[in-house]
């Protein structure tokens, strides 16, 4: 099966800046969002007990609302770059921005003598080990799986979290006319085996996903590239 086309199905805001990144790349792109963020109800901490907000995911500075204000006064610990330009959109202090995941943030903050973030996360997130405020929830959108199938078949999903993997993998019957490229190993492994395509980004940022899925389809298209699945 040809895989020529790219299928984003994160929630938005997000969707449509990874879409754009595609498109600007060449890609022939469909956003899809499978979920909807949202705020939930939530009672800051004392900022006392914490040195840095540890912020993994943009959504959480974008939807932690007016209890972020008590936080302002800490450094922040940013996964990613989108989260530090998020960050400091809200006027938040960017002290570290690991490019590495949750772990090698946390290691380069701990040599910047930040040990005690508070970590401000969506309701499904990964154990950073510290504190954690649940300051948003994303909930399913409803999708027509024949309909969804149909539009993911010749394409590669990208896949941006594990919930995302479990409910693209539930969606899809026929996972030979689809691919998977995932912004991890442990998302990969959540998104189950029989694609056509599956392989995890270099690194856990949305930039290595986009450049990995790219890669895949421009290469197909071409004639050129890996032709294994």
């Amino acid at each position: 099966m040809s895989l020529s086309g790219l299928l984003v199905v994160r929630p938005e805001p997000g969707n449509a800046r990874t879409t754009a990144r595609l498109r600007a790349g060449g890609g022939a792109v469909l956003g899809r969002p499978l979920f909807a963020a949202a705020p939930i109800a939530w009672t800051p901490p004392d900022p006392a007990a914490f040195d840095a907000l540890l912020v993994t995911s943009a959504n959480a500075v974008r939807l932690a609302g007016a209890g972020l204000a008590r936080l302002a006064g800490l450094p922040v610990i940013a996964v990613g770059a989108e989260s530090a330009a998020v960050a400091r959109d809200a006027g938040l202090r960017v002290a570290v921005v690991g490019d590495g995941g949750v772990a090698d943030a946390l290691t380069a903050s701990a040599a910047a003598g930040l040990t005690r973030p508070l970590h401000l996360a969506g309701r499904e997130h990964i154990d950073s080990g510290h504190p954690t405020a649940i300051v948003y929830a994303s909930a399913e959108l409803d999708v027509d799986a024949a309909a969804f199938a149909a539009a993911a078949a010749g394409r590669i999903v990208l896949l941006h979290s594990v919930r995302a993997a479990h409910r693209v993998a539930a969606l899809i019957a026929g996972r030979h006319a689809t691919g998977v490229a995932a912004l991890s190993p442990a998302v990969l492994a959540a998104a189950g085996d029989g694609w056509a395509f599956a392989r995890a980004a270099a690194m856990p940022t949305d930039a290595a996903l986009c450049a990995l899925a790219l890669a895949r389809t421009i290469d197909r298209a071409a004639g050129g590239g890996d032709k294994r699945p």
